[in-house]
């Protein structure tokens, strides 16, 4: 087995010298290059973009050689290849569909979804995470829990591609960590799987570290991604406990990190999820004055502690798996702390003001004051719940017209130095709320709260002003009005 070992690396290490300056050459041909926009990219020139052909023909190729190899010469050692073997067709369509981005560019659903193909492509060849009670009581959920992660550990890595030699070489690093696990737990297929991939990327690193010659692209990034994933579940498999199934995590925390922490970012701040921008931990790092090979480093530096962290939990067993998970937690807080990220700086100080209370208060109230306006059935109801609210509000004076109406009501004070907002309701309905400068307990619920009463009044009106009751009482008033002025005269 060592003898098989040796070969596969040696042999994905000179595969990738010899493909990588190879594909290099034919991307400058075929113009295949990504080009600089002065603004994500930080590159000044044209880089090749499909330096994953090389990555994937080097890992592959040495697989194929060793397995053609064996074949010949009769030894008996195919069974460490099952694992490759089971995860080549997914990893096969992964590659293809990132070189169709790297050469056409494809929109990210359609990414998304191809990713999920390849996701449950894995889970039908028998790879999926399983195990423990959980799982083997529900399988299902243990197969959907492993296409959430292959996506997300596939995502994670093509996100993180935005330095020379960073996807490649966290890839490197949590690809070492995960051989030296299967090593010590005696998984022989995890052992075969990993091998060659680290060869390869040696090799590719030679011309993508700084400054690079060539990009992993999407046909890499996505790759790497999705065979680290897939490592990770057959890494699980041999854990003891549940804790020590977060190993493999650990072990790939700074690109999911840097994922986790982008989608979060976006989201406070209502942006798209996959839109891209400038934010990264990498960006973060060189806009603190890092040099762009010092960035590079000190992400090095933080998947290789990670990694001594998820291989720490194996060593553990059952002792100090909390322990390690603990201060490995408190570090993780620790760095996001120092990458200062405003939006999270923000929320930090919204959750400690209590602003976050009083929005979910105010958006209580609105609803309920929604409800009350829904369920009334005449004008004098539906008054009955804007001066109520108006009065819990904190409103100064409150006046309506509505269905030919007039409403009034003072709450407090003599209304003087007051201001007054008018909500429109209809053409000749409307309601007009008076307010001091700290009268009012809600001051940020007005906007919501006049959104709303005006337009469930206008729906109530076009009900009430048209219902059989209302049209009565318009003829009864007109007969009425129509007999005063006969029998005065």
């Amino acid at each position: 087995m060592i003898v098989i070992l040796l070969l596969l690396i040696a042999l994905s290490i000179a595969l990738s010298l010899i493909f990588t300056p190879a594909v290099r050459k034919l991307a400058l041909r075929w113009n295949l290059v990504d080009l600089p926009d002065h603004k994500r990219k930080v590159h000044k020139k044209p880089i090749p973009r499909v330096g994953g052909i090389a990555l994937t023909a080097a890992y592959f190729g040495s697989c194929f050689a060793v397995v053609a190899l064996l074949s010949r010469f009769h030894v008996d050692g195919f069974f460490g290849f099952t694992a490759i073997k089971s995860i080549t067709p997914a990893t096969l369509f992964v590659f293809f569909i990132g070189l169709l981005d790297d050469m056409f560019t494809l929109k990210a659903w359609q990414k998304f979804v191809a990713q999920l193909v390849a996701g449950m492509l894995v889970v039908s060849a028998g790879v999926h995470i399983g195990g423990f009670s959980i799982f083997t009581a529900y399988p299902l959920f243990g197969k959907v829990i492993t296409v959430v992660w292959l996506v997300a550990c596939t995502n994670a890595v093509n996100l993180i591609d935005g330095l020379d030699g960073l996807a490649a070489g966290i890839a490197l690093l949590a690809t070492m960590t995960t051989l030296v696990a299967s090593l010590i737990n005696g998984h022989v297929e995890l052992t075969v799987a990993t091998v060659p991939l680290a060869g390869a990327l040696i090799g590719f690193l030679v011309f993508n570290f700084n400054p690079a010659s060539i990009f992993l692209g999407d046909s890499g990034s996505l790759v790497l991604g999705f065979l680290l994933g897939c490592y990770s579940i057959l890494w699980s498999s041999k854990c003891a406990t549940p804790l020590g199934m977060t190993a493999p995590l650990i072990a790939l925390s700074v690109p999911l990190l840097d994922t986790t922490l982008a989608i979060a970012r976006r989201f406070l701040r209502a942006q798209p999820i996959f839109k891209p921008d400038r934010s990264h931990i990498h960006h973060r790092l060189l806009a603190r004055g890092l040099t762009h090979r010092r960035t590079v480093l000190l992400l090095y530096v933080a998947s290789a502690v990670a990694g001594t962290f998820s291989l720490a939990l194996i060593w553990a067993r059952n002792h100090w798996e909390s322990a390690i998970l603990l201060t490995f937690g408190c570090a993780a807080i620790y760095c996001i702390r120092e990458l200062s990220y405003a939006e999270f700086e923000a929320a930090r100080r919204v959750l400690l003001r209590g602003s976050f209370r009083r929005e979910i208060n105010v958006e209580l109230a609105v609803q309920t004051f929604e409800a009350g306006l829904d369920a009334a059935a005449t004008p004098d109801d539906c008054w009955a719940i804007v001066e109520r609210v108006s009065h819990e509000f904190g409103f100064r004076a409150t006046r309506m017209r509505f269905v030919d109406r007039m409403f009034g009501v003072q709450n407090r004070g003599d209304g003087a130095r007051s201001s007054a907002i008018a909500i429109a309701i209809s053409e000749n309905d409307w309601v007009e709320l008076s307010l001091g400068a700290d009268s009012v307990q809600h001051p940020n619920a007005l906007v919501p709260f006049a959104t709303t009463m005006r337009r469930v009044l206008a729906d109530k009106r076009i009900v009430m002003a048209y219902s059989p009751q209302r049209q009565t009482e318009t003829a009864f008033t007109t007969v009425l009005y129509d007999t005063i002025p006969s029998v005065i005269h």
